[in-house]
C-alpha cells in the first residue's frame, strides 16, 4: 500500500458541535476513522448543499442528498467534469488528463475506444475466467487461522482481474494494485504532504511499461484489453504520443478497475459479520447472492465523492452557484439519503430496488465497468458460500486515508470449514 494506508492520531470532533458556516467535510481523517455518517446526516438535514468557504482544497459546495446528486451528475453542460473529479485540485505541474475528467466530444470518444473491453458481450467470456481465479484463490486459504482477507483475497481477485483486462503480463501484476495506490495517494484527496516526487517515480515507471505494451499491441492483431483498443482505435491510437496523456487514462482505468471491486469484496465480509441476521439470511437462500451484491455496493460507496465545476451560475437546492465554483457530490451520503432510501443505515441483503444506488454515477460518466464490478462480487460469494459455513472478522478494519477511496488496508479474518 502507498501513503494511503498512513495511520493518523487526529481526533475528528462531534459533527453536531461545529458552526455550520466553516463546516468542512473534506478531510480525510472523518473517512479514515469511519464517522462521516453523522456528518452527513447532518448537512443533509440542516444544508443539503452547503458552502464551504475555506478548506485545505479550497472553497467548494457539497452536494448530499440523492435526487440533487443524480441532478448534477446528470447535467455534464452545466457541471463540468474539467479539470478533475477529485475535490482537490491537481498541482499545476501535474495535470494529466483523462477522459472521465473531459467534456464531450473528447470524452466520449475517448470512452468509446476503451468500452468494449467491458462491454456486455466480454462478461460471458470472462466469467468462466474469473470463476476459475476465484476458486484458485479460495481454495489457498488457511482454514481456522487469522489472516488479512484484504491481501489475501480482495487484492489478489481485483489484480488477476485488472491484468486481464489489460492482457499484462500475469507475473507483474502486482504492480497494478500500488500503482492504482500511488495514483490515489495526493493531498488532492485529503493525504496532507504526499510526496510528489516519490509518486512521479513510479508513475513514470506505470508509463514506461504501458507505452512499451501499446507499440506491442499496436504491430499486432486487435484484441479485447483496454491497450489494444485504444493503440488501434482510429481516433486514439496517436494517444501514445502524449505521454501525459496516457498516463492519466492509465490511472483512470486501473483506479477505475481496483478500488470499486477490491473494497467491495472487503466490505461485504465486514457487514454480513456487523449483521449477523443477513448472515443468516444468505446461508438459508445463496440466491439473493446478485441482489446482495448492489447492497454490498451501496452501502460501501467505494468511491465517497466526483467532483463537478459550475460552467454558468445556476440554482440548486435553493442555492445560487455561480460560474467556476467546484461542486461535490457526495455519493456516501446520497446512498444514505432517507428520503430516497428506506431504512439506509441498515445492510438488508433482500431490499427491494438495491440497484438504485448513486455508488456508479449518472449519466455520461456512469462507472463503464459496473457489471464486470458486480458479477466479481456476485461469483466470488457463489465460492464463498459453496466452500465456507462461515467467513467470520475477528476484529474491526483498518482504513485508507483518503476522502476520496473508501477502503481498507486490513481486515482480519477466520474461515470456518463447510460440515461434510
Amino acid at each position: 500500500m502507498a501513503d494511503t494506508a498512513q495511520s493518523i492520531d487526529v481526533e475528528v470532533p462531534d459533527p453536531w458541535s461545529l458552526p455550520l458556516e466553516g463546516f468542512d467535510v473534506s478531510k480525510a481523517e472523518i473517512f479514515q476513522q469511519n464517522k462521516q455518517g453523522e456528518y452527513f446526516r447532518r448537512l443533509r438535514q440542516e444544508a443539503p448543499v452547503h458552502y464551504c468557504p475555506d478548506s485545505a482544497v479550497g472553497a467548494y459546495w457539497s452536494v448530499t442528498k440523492y435526487n440533487d446528486i443524480i441532478a448534477v451528475d446528470s447535467n455534464h453542460k452545466v457541471f463540468s467534469s474539467v479539470p478533475s473529479i477529485v475535490i482537490g485540485d491537481p498541482s499545476d505541474d501535474f495535470q494529466p488528463p483523462m477522459f472521465i475528467a473531459m467534456d464531450p466530444p473528447i470524452h466520449d470518444i475517448q470512452r468509446k475506444a476503451a468500452q468494449p473491453a467491458v462491454a456486455p458481450s466480454q462478461l460471458s467470456e470472462l466469467e468462466d475466467l474469473i470463476r476459475q481465479r476465484v476458486c484458485n484463490i479460495l481454495d489457498g486459504l488457511p482454514v481456522g487461522q487469522e489472516f488479512n482477507w484484504v491481501d489475501r483475497v480482495s487484492i489478489e481477485l481485483t489484480t488477476q482481474m485488472l491484468a486481464t483486462l489489460f492482457d499484462y503480463p500475469f507475473e507483474d501484476r502486482h504492480k497494478l494494485p500500488f500503482w492504482s495506490d500511488v495514483a490515489t495517494t495526493s493531498d488532492a484527496v485529503g493525504v496532507a504532504g504526499a510526496d510528489m516526487e516519490w509518486r512521479m517515480k513510479h508513475l513514470n515507471e506505470c508509463l514506461a511499461s504501458f507505452t512499451e505494451l501499446w507499440h506491442q499491441r499496436a504491430a499486432e492483431p486487435r484484441k479485447f484489453d483496454f491497450i489494444s483498443l485504444l493503440a488501434h482505435d482510429p481516433q486514439t491510437k496517436d494517444m501514445v504520443n502524449n505521454p501525459i496523456e496516457l498516463l492519466g487514462n492509465l490511472m483512470l482505468l486501473i483506479v477505475g478497475g481496483n478500488d470499486t471491486t477490491r473494497n467491495s469484496i472487503s466490505g461485504g465480509v465486514y457487514f454480513l459479520n456487523k449483521f449477523p441476521d443477513q448472515y443468516a439470511k444468505l446461508k438459508a437462500d445463496p440466491s439473493l447472492i446478485p441482489n446482495m451484491v448492489s447492497e454490498i455496493i451501496r452501502y460501501q460507496t467505494p468511491l465517497a465523492h466526483m467532483r463537478r465545476v459550475a460552467t454558468e451560475d445556476t440554482e440548486l437546492g435553493g442555492q445560487k452557484i455561480r460560474k467556476g465554483d467546484k461542486v461535490v457530490m457526495w455519493y456516501v451520503s446520497g446512498n444514505r439519503d432517507e428520503e430516497a432510501i428506506e431504512r439506509p443505515d441498515e445492510f438488508l441483503i433482500d431490499r427491494q430496488n438495491a440497484r438504485r444506488h448513486v455508488s456508479f454515477g449518472f449519466g455520461i460518466h456512469r462507472c463503464m465497468g459496473n457489471r464486470v464490478a458486480e458479477m466479481q462480487l456476485r461469483i466470488l460469494w457463489e465460492e464463498i458460500m459453496n466452500r465456507f459455513e462461515h467467513v467470520e472478522v475477528v476484529g474491526e478494519p483498518e482504513r485508507v486515508l483518503s476522502n476520496f477511496v473508501l477502503g481498507y488496508t486490513h481486515l482480519p479474518v477466520v474461515l470456518h470449514a463447510k460440515a461434510n
